[in-house]
């Protein structure tokens, strides 16, 4: 009888156990197929590297030596133009806001340049997902789940072991950018990309008001409510010692360079060195794509508060953008 079981068992689920080693098989495969991708991404991005150094004219914007091989738009080809400009003593980076490290604007910096870095995300979910890829433990770069306030970020830096004169911040967290980016004293990145919202323009320096709970769709349906003007920006980098030196062409990153170390690089103004997004991200209250573009995406949030950081006010959007 136990035979008889035994062979029953084995016809039932042999052919199981040879789909699902027919399935970790193509897993396995795709997986490598994957990282031979990313690899051959790297080798062509370095003949690109090769032609941004070898510029014997200054790029009348960033976005004419723009590239992506990692980031989510064209910030990979800036960055690289940048640490071409700007002498970079200690080859450290922290960005925050990276949700599964696939679209970064440091992971280039790692496995490129070899950097060391801090990788921050409020998903535990996605920092397990990244503590599990193979360039984790290829390379020198440390993670946590941390939910990014300005009250935290400098004891969450610090904790890791980074102080003082860094090469890059990035900072990204769809919200209070410009408050926690005030807040920060515990490094000092010669380089920084902060997300800006584009939708606010360029006239008026205002942010979002802070909420250390902030969720951008919770606290706006359509998911346009968030973070700071690039005035707002500017005016911050001016007063912490930074240059503001142009922005990426999709209308989402703007770039600054520590002061001290800015002689390579020409500053622009906030209006040359605007870009608009074009994203038609917007939703409906349902959670549905509107894919409202232009200056109506304003008008969805126009009865949403501001600060004004010049007279520290709280108005109305449609009573300071309108």
């Amino acid at each position: 009888m136990k035979k008889m079981i035994h062979k029953l068992l084995y016809k039932l689920f042999t052919p199981i156990v040879n789909k699902l080693s027919k399935l970790e098989n193509q897993i396995y495969h795709l997986s490598e197929l994957k990282n031979n991708v990313e690899e051959n991404r790297i080798l062509f991005a370095k003949s690109l590297i090769n032609d941004i150094r070898e510029l014997k004219i200054y790029p009348s914007k960033l976005s004419d030596i723009e590239f992506k091989v990692f980031s989510q738009w064209g910030e990979d080809g800036i960055i690289q133009f940048l640490i071409s400009k700007v002498p970079i003593q200690n080859k450290i980076f922290v960005e925050f806001g990276v949700e599964n490290y696939l679209e970064s604007n440091t992971r280039f910096l790692l496995m490129n340049n070899n950097w060391s870095g801090l990788i921050l995300d409020g998903d535990e979910n996605n920092i397990q997902s990244i503590r599990g890829k193979k360039f984790y433990w290829r390379y020198d770069l440390k993670s946590e789940a941390v939910f990014i306030t300005k009250d935290n970020i400098n004891s969450v830096i610090k904790a890791s072991g980074i102080a003082g004169d860094i090469g890059l911040l990035s900072i990204d967290i769809d919200g209070n950018d410009y408050w926690v980016w005030d807040s920060i004293d515990v490094i000092s990145p010669r380089i920084i990309i902060c997300e800006y919202n584009s939708i606010f323009g360029f006239e008026e320096a205002v942010t979002i008001p802070y909420d250390k709970d902030f969720n951008t769709t919770e606290a706006h349906f359509s998911n346009l409510y968030f973070g700071a003007s690039l005035k707002a920006l500017c005016i911050l980098a001016e007063k912490k010692g930074y240059v503001f030196v142009g922005c990426s062409s999709a209308g989402a990153n703007a770039f600054f360079v520590r002061r001290d170390v800015a002689s390579g690089v020409k500053p622009v103004s906030c209006k040359d060195g605007y870009a608009e997004s074009k994203f038609r991200e917007s939703r409906d209250v349902h959670g549905r794509l509107t894919f409202t573009s232009g200056v109506n995406r304003i008008k969805v949030i126009e009865n949403m508060p501001v600060v004004d950081i010049i007279s520290g006010e709280e108005k109305l959007i449609k009573d300071l953008l309108l």
